[in-house]
Order: structure tokens, then C-alpha cells, then sequence
């Protein structure tokens, strides 16, 4: 297809539509944790219902997600086929990290002030389950392809790490695309990005009364003894850079620490979660071989403390497959004539389920509605939100590339 302007067209016409479709969705929560997603699902079923896509429901066991740590998940297909050739699947996840404080707008209020759209996922990544579907609806309203197919695939683990969501589709036999592209958050295309180690680290000591220390073992100064070893490390990540435009080096970062009983008590226990970002370059087992080195030598160094080590997660990074170019291609061109300045195509920092498919052998890009930078969007912080004329491009550079690619 070369003459664009109608698919431009069909997108300006319906706007307003696809910007109510991305208001109802960020109303129903989908808060993870507790990650009870199977009702934004339910809801999103039923609105694509009314635009003629019948989306097949595929409920992971209540078990299993219950194992995960999650309360429910339902995840999304709608397979829309229109002849032999490729399949292109857009899969973008509807869970998303709590609000938290700090927001001037409601988080699930969906309100529009000086062209923004406010609410939790508006910006990753809610608001390319309406790009996504708006971009298809535009297709087949305009360009009517007769060869290939397009699937949505809407799912809800991408902050556990996607073994439930995409992971659990595809081990399945649920799909199994030639060509994906992922939900977006910024204008670049992104072809690779950092893998992520997560640890639950527990430092056990004994309980003592605070007036009589030396009858037991301080576990948070345990604790504090093994950070110290593991915060230097990220001086020596610093001398590891990454060959990968868009990526500098590995980091680590602890984001939770609980324990004790009372302040007049010797701390017997104390627990913390740790965050390593991988580059792309890294081995992951020896990622975490080496981070529990650091952790046993560090307790060792510590009379009378032990440390439990679980790992909570661990995501690989992705990296480009060659088979992407055709879709980096046509993305970089109409995104270019749409926002009127050249899009890159790198990696990112972020971790993401998008590795999976990836890892199942499915060239893929990272592409959606999102600011110039991340930081711009405030995703995973208050105020979230997404420049609604962000929404109507990148709809209109999909909805090309899908023309492109099923032409």
C-alpha cells in the first residue's frame, strides 16, 4: 500500500472512539500485586466485542497463578486472518505496578487535561491495547488485506516476568507468530534490552532484648554488612559498558528491606529483595552464581548470622533476531513521516516479556504510543501519562506497518 492518507483518515475519524476505549480500560484495575487481572480481561473482551473481534478467553489454572504469587489471569487471542502468509502478533499486557502517593489526578480516573489522558497504565501499557486495536480496526476498514493474519494477544504478567502471560501462550501451543510487535514506550524502536536478576535474601540472626545486645546476633547488622559488599559491586559494573546503543552498564539495586519485631528487640531476622540488571552481553547463570559469591562471603565475614537465598525472577535479556529488520524498517519510515523527526532503532535499560517471544524464535520489536523518553510518560510513578496526539501517530505508524508487511 503506498497511498496512506485513507488509513490516516480512518484513524482521525475514530479518535475519539479509540480515546474512550483507553479511558474504560484504565478504570478497572489491574493493580499486580495482588494481580487479580481476570476482570480487566473479562472487560476487554466485551469491548472488543463491539467492534466485531471475537477475543478468545485462555484462563491460566487457578493453582498455578495462585503459585506464582498472583489471584488471577485470564490472557487474550484475537486472530484475525485474511489469506495464506505471515502472522504478525501485537501483544501489549494490561497488569501494571500499584499507584502508590503522590498523584494530583485519579489513577484510574482516565482524565484528560491539556491534550493528556492521567491514569495508571495509560502510558505502558493500556494505551497500546487501543493502539493495537484501532490500528486493526483501520486495516481492515481501509486496506482490506487478502494474505496473512494479525493476532492481539492481550496478557497479564508482565510484572511478574511473563512466564503466565506471553511465556504460558506460547509453551501452550496457544500461537505462534512469524512477526511480533510489542507495546511501546517511548518513540524509538527498541530491538534489545537488559535481562533482570530478582533475590530474596533473608539474614537470619537471634533474638535478644535490646538492653542485653550481647546476648544475641543482630541481624539487620548482618544485613547491613552484606548491602555494603553488594552496593560496591556496582562501582565495578560501571567498567562494564554494553555494546548496544540506548544500554550503558549493569546495575543492582535493592528495593525492599522488612524485619524485626520492636524496636527494643535485637532484630532476629531480616529480609531483602535485590534487583541486577543484566546487560545484554552477560551470562545470566553466571550473573547469579557470582552474585551469591558476594552475599556468601560477605555473611561468612559476619560471626553468627546465615543467609536463605531465593531467586524470585529471572528474565533474560533480549537481544535483535534477524528476521526483525522488515518490521524496524517500516516503523522507522512511517514513524519518521508521522512525527517529523528521525526514530532510532536500540535498546532500552527495562526488562520486558517481549524476551520470550524472542526466546521461542520470533523476530520482534518493542513499538507503541509513548513520549520521546520514559521519564516523560511518569510510568511505575504518580501521575502517569500519555500525550493524546502520541496515541493518534503511533496508531497511524502500525496500521501502516501492517499494511506494509501484509501487502
Amino acid at each position: 500500500m503506498t497511498d496512506y492518507a485513507p488509513l490516516d483518515a480512518w484513524i482521525d475519524a475514530h479518535f475519539d472512539d479509540e480515546v474512550k476505549f483507553l479511558q474504560q480500560l484504565v478504570r478497572v484495575p489491574t493493580d499486580t500485586p495482588p494481580g487479580n487481572n481476570a476482570p480487566h480481561a473479562e472487560r476487554t473482551a466485551e469491548l472488543l466485542k463491539d467492534f466485531g473481534f471475537d477475543a478468545e478467553q485462555h484462563p491460566v489454572p487457578a493453582q498455578e497463578v495462585k503459585d506464582y504469587g498472583l489471584e488471577s489471569i485470564t490472557n487474550l487471542i484475537v486472530r484475525r486472518r485474511y489469506g495464506n502468509g505471515l502472522t504478525i502478533a501485537l501483544n501489549a499486557h494490561g497488569d501494571v505496578v500499584p499507584p502508590g502517593e503522590g498523584w494530583t489526578h485519579d489513577p484510574y480516573g482516565g482524565e484528560i487535561e491539556d491534550g493528556k489522558l492521567y491514569a495508571r497504565a495509560a502510558a505502558v501499557s493500556k494505551s497500546d491495547f487501543a493502539s493495537f486495536t484501532f490500528a486493526l480496526r483501520a486495516l481492515e476498514a481501509v486496506a482490506r488485506p487478502t494474505q496473512g493474519s494479525v493476532e492481539l494477544h492481550f496478557t497479564y504478567d508482565e510484572e511478574f516476568g511473563g512466564l503466565l502471560g506471553p511465556g504460558w501462550l506460547l509453551q501452550k501451543g496457544l500461537t505462534k507468530p512469524d512477526l511480533m510487535i510489542a507495546a511501546g514506550f517511548s518513540y524509538e524502536v527498541v530491538t534489545a534490552h537488559n535481562g533482570c536478576l530478582q533475590m530474596e535474601v533473608t539474614v537470619h540472626g537471634k533474638m535478644a532484648h535490646a538492653a542485653i545486645p550481647s546476648t544475641g546476633v543482630d541481624a539487620l547488622q548482618g544485613a547491613v554488612h552484606i548491602l555494603n559488599a553488594l552496593y560496591a559491586q556496582n562501582a565495578l559494573y560501571k567498567q562494564q559498558t554494553s555494546a548496544v546503543d540506548g544500554i550503558d552498564h549493569p546495575y543492582l539495586n535493592v528495593g525492599r528491606i522488612e524485619g524485626g519485631t520492636n524496636t527494643n528487640v535485637v532484630p532476629g531476622k531480616v529480609v531483602f529483595k535485590l534487583d541486577r540488571r543484566m546487560i545484554p552481553e552477560e551470562n545470566p547463570a553466571e550473573v547469579e552464581t557470582s552474585i551469591r559469591q558476594v552475599i556468601a562471603d560477605a555473611a561468612a565475614s559476619f560471626a553468627g548470622i546465615t543467609v536463605d537465598i531465593k531467586r524470585l525472577l529471572l528474565a533474560n535479556s533480549m537481544r535483535p533476531l534477524a528476521g526483525n529488520q522488515p518490521l524496524v524498517e517500516a516503523i522507522q519510515k512511517h514513524g519518521q513521516a508521522l512525527f517529523g523527526e528521525p526514530i532510532k532503532a536500540m535498546g532500552t535499560p527495562l526488562y520486558t516479556d517481549v524476551r520470550l517471544y524472542g526466546e521461542a524464535g520470533i523476530p520482534g520489536v518493542i513499538y507503541g504510543a509513548g513520549p520521546r523518553t520514559v521519564l516523560e510518560s511518569h510510568a511505575k510513578r504518580s501521575d502517569e501519562r500519555l500525550v493524546l496526539e502520541d496515541l493518534r501517530r503511533a496508531t497511524k505508524v502500525i496500521a501502516r506497518t501492517l499494511a506494509d508487511l501484509l501487502a
